[in-house]
Protein backbone atom coordinates (compact mmCIF):
# COMPACT_ATOMS: atom_id res chain seq x y z
CA UNK A 1 0.00 0.00 0.00
CA UNK A 2 2.84 2.39 0.80
CA UNK A 3 4.31 1.84 -2.68
CA UNK A 4 0.90 2.55 -4.21
CA UNK A 5 0.45 5.76 -2.21
CA UNK A 6 3.97 6.87 -3.09
CA UNK A 7 3.40 6.22 -6.78
CA UNK A 8 0.02 7.93 -6.70
CA UNK A 9 1.44 11.02 -4.99
CA UNK A 10 4.44 11.51 -7.28
CA UNK A 11 2.27 11.16 -10.38
CA UNK A 12 -1.10 12.60 -9.37
CA UNK A 13 0.14 15.72 -7.52
CA UNK A 14 2.20 17.18 -10.40
CA UNK A 15 -0.37 16.09 -13.00
CA UNK A 16 -3.25 17.82 -11.21
CA UNK A 17 -1.14 20.93 -10.59
CA UNK A 18 -0.18 21.16 -14.27
CA UNK A 19 -3.80 20.78 -15.39
CA UNK A 20 -5.11 23.32 -12.87
CA UNK A 21 -2.50 25.93 -13.83
CA UNK A 22 -3.30 25.37 -17.51
CA UNK A 23 -7.03 25.96 -17.06
CA UNK A 24 -6.55 28.83 -14.62
CA UNK A 25 -4.36 30.62 -17.17
CA UNK A 26 -7.10 30.39 -19.81
CA UNK A 27 -9.66 31.89 -17.44
CA UNK A 28 -7.37 34.61 -16.10
CA UNK A 29 -6.36 35.88 -19.54
CA UNK A 30 -9.99 35.72 -20.69
CA UNK A 31 -10.92 37.91 -17.72
CA UNK A 32 -8.19 40.41 -18.58
CA UNK A 33 -9.52 40.53 -22.14
CA UNK A 34 -13.13 41.19 -21.14
CA UNK A 35 -14.80 37.81 -20.47
CA UNK A 36 -15.94 37.17 -16.89
CA UNK A 37 -17.45 33.73 -17.53
CA UNK A 38 -14.72 31.79 -15.71
CA UNK A 39 -14.79 34.25 -12.79
CA UNK A 40 -18.55 33.90 -12.38
CA UNK A 41 -18.22 30.11 -12.55
CA UNK A 42 -15.72 30.15 -9.68
CA UNK A 43 -12.94 28.77 -11.86
CA UNK A 44 -10.28 31.42 -11.23
CA UNK A 45 -8.75 29.48 -8.36
CA UNK A 46 -5.87 27.08 -7.74
CA UNK A 47 -8.24 24.89 -5.71
CA UNK A 48 -8.17 21.61 -7.68
CA UNK A 49 -11.73 20.77 -6.60
CA UNK A 50 -13.02 23.51 -8.92
CA UNK A 51 -11.22 22.01 -11.90
CA UNK A 52 -11.47 18.26 -11.31
CA UNK A 53 -13.19 16.17 -13.94
CA UNK A 54 -14.22 12.87 -12.26
CA UNK A 55 -13.21 10.75 -15.25
CA UNK A 56 -10.14 12.62 -16.50
CA UNK A 57 -8.73 13.84 -13.19
CA UNK A 58 -9.46 10.91 -10.88
CA UNK A 59 -10.74 7.69 -12.45
CA UNK A 60 -8.45 7.39 -15.49
CA UNK A 61 -5.20 8.40 -13.70
CA UNK A 62 -6.06 6.03 -10.82
CA UNK A 63 -6.64 3.11 -13.22
CA UNK A 64 -3.33 3.85 -14.97
CA UNK A 65 -1.47 3.93 -11.65
CA UNK A 66 -3.12 0.70 -10.44
CA UNK A 67 -2.23 -1.01 -13.72
CA UNK A 68 1.41 0.11 -13.41
CA UNK A 69 1.10 1.93 -16.71
CA UNK A 70 4.33 3.62 -17.86
CA UNK A 71 2.22 6.60 -18.96
CA UNK A 72 -0.12 8.74 -16.88
CA UNK A 73 -2.74 10.75 -18.73
CA UNK A 74 -5.63 12.92 -17.64
CA UNK A 75 -7.48 16.18 -18.09
CA UNK A 76 -9.30 18.84 -16.10
CA UNK A 77 -12.67 20.44 -16.79
CA UNK A 78 -12.17 23.06 -19.50
CA UNK A 79 -12.57 26.60 -18.20
CA UNK A 80 -15.68 28.19 -19.78
CA UNK A 81 -14.86 31.06 -22.11
CA UNK A 82 -17.36 33.17 -24.02
CA UNK A 83 -15.28 34.25 -27.00
CA UNK A 84 -17.96 36.75 -28.07
CA UNK A 85 -17.47 38.60 -24.78
CA UNK A 86 -13.77 39.21 -25.46
CA UNK A 87 -12.68 42.70 -26.46
CA UNK A 88 -11.53 41.54 -29.89
CA UNK A 89 -12.93 38.01 -30.24
CA UNK A 90 -10.84 36.69 -33.14
CA UNK A 91 -7.51 37.99 -31.88
CA UNK A 92 -8.21 37.41 -28.19
CA UNK A 93 -9.30 33.82 -28.80
CA UNK A 94 -5.70 33.08 -29.76
CA UNK A 95 -4.31 34.88 -26.73
CA UNK A 96 -6.60 32.99 -24.35
CA UNK A 97 -5.67 29.70 -26.03
CA UNK A 98 -1.93 30.44 -25.93
CA UNK A 99 -2.11 31.23 -22.21
CA UNK A 100 -2.55 27.53 -21.33
CA UNK A 101 0.59 26.14 -23.00
CA UNK A 102 2.65 29.19 -22.00
CA UNK A 103 1.61 28.76 -18.37
CA UNK A 104 2.79 25.15 -18.46
CA UNK A 105 6.16 26.13 -19.92
CA UNK A 106 6.53 28.72 -17.18
CA UNK A 107 5.54 26.10 -14.61
CA UNK A 108 8.25 23.78 -15.95
CA UNK A 109 10.78 26.59 -15.42
CA UNK A 110 9.51 27.05 -11.85
CA UNK A 111 9.82 23.31 -11.20
CA UNK A 112 13.43 23.40 -12.38
CA UNK A 113 14.42 26.36 -10.22
CA UNK A 114 12.48 24.97 -7.23
CA UNK A 115 14.34 21.71 -7.58
CA UNK A 116 17.66 23.45 -7.96
CA UNK A 117 17.15 25.26 -4.65
CA UNK A 118 15.25 22.71 -2.54
CA UNK A 119 17.23 19.61 -3.50
CA UNK A 120 20.38 21.37 -2.35
CA UNK A 121 18.85 21.76 1.11
CA UNK A 122 17.15 18.40 1.69
CA UNK A 123 19.53 15.55 2.71
CA UNK A 124 20.18 13.42 -0.36
CA UNK A 125 19.62 10.09 1.41
CA UNK A 126 16.32 11.06 3.01
CA UNK A 127 12.94 9.72 1.76
CA UNK A 128 11.81 13.33 1.33
CA UNK A 129 14.61 13.97 -1.17
CA UNK A 130 13.50 11.15 -3.47
CA UNK A 131 9.81 12.11 -3.11
CA UNK A 132 10.56 15.73 -4.03
CA UNK A 133 12.86 14.70 -6.86
CA UNK A 134 10.21 12.42 -8.39
CA UNK A 135 7.51 15.08 -8.06
CA UNK A 136 9.74 17.72 -9.66
CA UNK A 137 10.82 15.43 -12.51
CA UNK A 138 7.21 14.44 -13.25
CA UNK A 139 6.11 18.07 -12.93
CA UNK A 140 8.59 19.13 -15.62
CA UNK A 141 7.54 16.22 -17.84
CA UNK A 142 3.79 16.80 -17.47
CA UNK A 143 4.17 20.55 -17.95
CA UNK A 144 6.00 20.18 -21.24
CA UNK A 145 3.81 17.35 -22.55
CA UNK A 146 0.62 19.24 -21.68
CA UNK A 147 1.95 22.43 -23.29
CA UNK A 148 3.08 20.83 -26.54
CA UNK A 149 0.17 18.38 -26.87
CA UNK A 150 -2.28 21.27 -26.63
CA UNK A 151 -0.43 23.07 -29.43
CA UNK A 152 -1.55 20.42 -31.93
CA UNK A 153 -3.46 22.44 -34.59
CA UNK A 154 -6.68 20.52 -34.02
CA UNK A 155 -9.87 22.03 -32.63
CA UNK A 156 -10.82 22.21 -29.81
CA UNK A 157 -7.17 22.09 -28.63
CA UNK A 158 -5.36 25.36 -27.99
CA UNK A 159 -3.32 25.00 -31.18
CA UNK A 160 -6.52 24.90 -33.18
CA UNK A 161 -7.84 28.05 -31.46
CA UNK A 162 -4.56 29.84 -32.12
CA UNK A 163 -4.71 28.82 -35.79
CA UNK A 164 -8.27 30.14 -36.12
CA UNK A 165 -7.21 33.45 -34.59
CA UNK A 166 -4.42 34.03 -37.13
CA UNK A 167 -6.08 32.72 -40.29
CA UNK A 168 -7.93 35.12 -42.62
CA UNK A 169 -11.63 35.31 -41.73
CA UNK A 170 -12.87 33.06 -44.53
CA UNK A 171 -10.30 30.34 -43.85
CA UNK A 172 -10.81 30.72 -40.11
CA UNK A 173 -14.56 30.16 -40.51
CA UNK A 174 -14.00 27.11 -42.69
CA UNK A 175 -11.50 25.67 -40.23
CA UNK A 176 -13.89 26.22 -37.32
CA UNK A 177 -16.32 23.84 -39.03
CA UNK A 178 -13.89 20.98 -38.28
CA UNK A 179 -14.32 21.35 -34.51
CA UNK A 180 -17.12 18.81 -34.41
CA UNK A 181 -14.71 16.19 -35.73
CA UNK A 182 -11.72 17.22 -33.62
CA UNK A 183 -12.04 14.59 -30.91
CA UNK A 184 -12.48 11.86 -33.53
CA UNK A 185 -9.32 13.09 -35.29
CA UNK A 186 -7.43 12.98 -32.00
CA UNK A 187 -8.73 9.51 -31.24
CA UNK A 188 -7.67 8.38 -34.70
CA UNK A 189 -4.17 9.79 -34.21
CA UNK A 190 -3.90 7.97 -30.88
CA UNK A 191 -4.92 4.67 -32.49
CA UNK A 192 -2.65 5.02 -35.55
CA UNK A 193 0.52 3.74 -33.82
CA UNK A 194 -1.23 0.49 -32.94
CA UNK A 195 -2.87 0.03 -36.35
CA UNK A 196 -0.34 1.36 -38.86
CA UNK A 197 2.72 2.02 -36.72
CA UNK A 198 2.46 5.75 -37.46
CA UNK A 199 2.84 7.91 -34.36
CA UNK A 200 1.99 11.47 -35.42
CA UNK A 201 1.44 12.71 -31.86
CA UNK A 202 4.68 11.11 -30.67
CA UNK A 203 6.55 12.71 -33.56
CA UNK A 204 5.02 16.11 -32.76
CA UNK A 205 5.88 15.90 -29.06
CA UNK A 206 9.34 14.53 -29.76
CA UNK A 207 10.09 17.30 -32.25
CA UNK A 208 9.48 20.10 -29.75
CA UNK A 209 9.83 18.88 -26.15
CA UNK A 210 13.59 18.12 -26.23
CA UNK A 211 14.35 21.67 -27.41
CA UNK A 212 12.08 23.19 -24.79
CA UNK A 213 13.69 21.04 -22.11
CA UNK A 214 17.20 21.99 -23.25
CA UNK A 215 16.27 25.66 -23.22
CA UNK A 216 14.85 25.46 -19.71
CA UNK A 217 17.94 23.61 -18.46
CA UNK A 218 20.09 26.28 -20.09
CA UNK A 219 18.16 28.98 -18.23
CA UNK A 220 18.59 27.17 -14.93
CA UNK A 221 22.23 26.21 -15.22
Amino acid sequence: MSDFLYGLSVWAIPLVLCMVVHELAHGYIALKLGDKTALRAGRLTLNPVAHIDPMGSIFLPLILVLSSSPVLFGWAKPVPVNFNALNRPKRDMGLVAAAGPLSNILLAVIFVFFGKVVLEIVPIHSPLFMWLKDNIANGILFSLVLAVFNLLPILPLDGGRILVSVLPKKLAYQYQQTEGYGMYILLGLMVLPFVLGINVIGWFLGSIIPYLYSFIMWLAF
